[in-house]
C-alpha cells in the first residue's frame, strides 16, 4: 500500500520548500529523498524538484545503486478533503500516482515499466 504523508495545509501566499524522503517498490527496495519548491496556482498548489532514488534492496551488495530523478505534485483542495496528484521518473521510466488525503494518503502509483507499484512519502 501506499502511504503519501504530506505536511501541508491550504495554499499560502508565499511559496515553501519541502524536503522529501520516502521508498518504493513491492518489498520497498528504493529508498528516494529531495526537495521540493512550490508554485502556488490557482485551486491549489504545484511543487517540484530533484529526487535520488536509491536501490536498498538485498541484490544491492556491492553498495546502493543511485539514480537521479525529478518528482512534481499537485494538491488541490475540495471542500475539507485534498486531492493529490503525482508524477515521478528516473532515467526512461515515468511513474504517476493520484490519491486523497492532507496529512497521508493510500493508493498504488502506475509506472511506464509497472503498474500497481507501492510507494511512501513523507514532506518536511
Amino acid at each position: 500500500m501506499i502511504a503519501l504523508g504530506l505536511a501541508c495545509g491550504p495554499a499560502q501566499s508565499q511559496s515553501q520548500s519541502l524536503k522529501i524522503a520516502g521508498t518504493a517498490g513491492h518489498l520497498s527496495e528504493w529508498e528516494l529523498e529531495g526537495a521540493v519548491t512550490e508554485r502556488i496556482q490557482a485551486g491549489g498548489s504545484e511543487f517540484s524538484g530533484p529526487v535520488i532514488w536509491k536501490h536498498v534492496g538485498l541484490c544491492s551488495v556491492n553498495g546502493p545503486e543511485e539514480k537521479s530523478g525529478k518528482i512534481k505534485f499537485q494538491i488541490s483542495r475540495t471542500g475539507s478533503s485534498y486531492r493529490i496528484n503525482a508524477t515521478l521518473s528516473f532515467e526512461s521510466v515515468q511513474c504517476t500516482y493520484s490519491g486523497k488525503g492532507s496529512y497521508s494518503t493510500s493508493g498504488l502509483m502506475d509506472c511506464s515499466d509497472a503498474k500497481g507499484v507501492p510507494l511512501a512519502l513523507s514532506f518536511k
